[in-house]
């Protein structure tokens, strides 16, 4: 659901930026479709054990290595997708590639840019849920009232 809020905000952005070029944008549906692919690209990555844990470590440090383990994979399945098209297209796994890298090196990395920095908050709070419970997180978010005392972190 983040991703699909985060990509449609995104997608929102564009269509703005656009406008005010006098270009309209009414490609809505594809922020959906990209959340849905980077759900499962990160499943797939998780599969493949890019998401270890980092035990002993201030949060950020597993937060920030998954933010760039996961950008990383993405990038990779972006150029395979795109090298894909050139098949499809029937120019071939070298014309695909090569079509690539004359239009598209610059659309990959603000892509796997704006994904990094989506992906933070995102491991962040699975970081914060593995270590206080998805319950707590849930509770301290969503529901009225005080958090329980049982709940609250002492200092050491």
């Amino acid at each position: 659901v983040y991703l699909a809020i985060f990509f449609g905000v995104f997608t929102w952005y564009q269509r703005l930026i656009l406008a005010s070029y006098g270009i309209q944008y009414l490609s809505y549906g594809v922020s959906l479709v990209e959340a849905a692919v980077l759900a499962k690209v990160v499943m797939i990555g998780q599969l493949f054990g890019l998401d270890r844990i980092s035990k002993d470590r201030p949060l950020i440090y597993p937060t920030l290595r998954k933010s760039i383990a996961f950008t990383i994979f993405v990038g990779l399945f972006k150029i395979a997708e795109e090298i894909l098209k050139g098949l499809i297209k029937g120019k071939g796994l070298v014309g695909g590639f090569d079509e690539f890298i004359n239009e598209g090196v610059y659309l990959l990395l603000a892509h796997c840019l704006v994904v990094f920095f989506c992906f933070i908050p995102f491991f962040a709070f699975r970081e914060l849920g593995r270590v206080f419970g998805q319950d707590f997180i849930r509770s301290m978010f969503f529901r009225k009232g005080k958090i329980p005392e049982s709940a609250c972190i002492a200092d050491d």
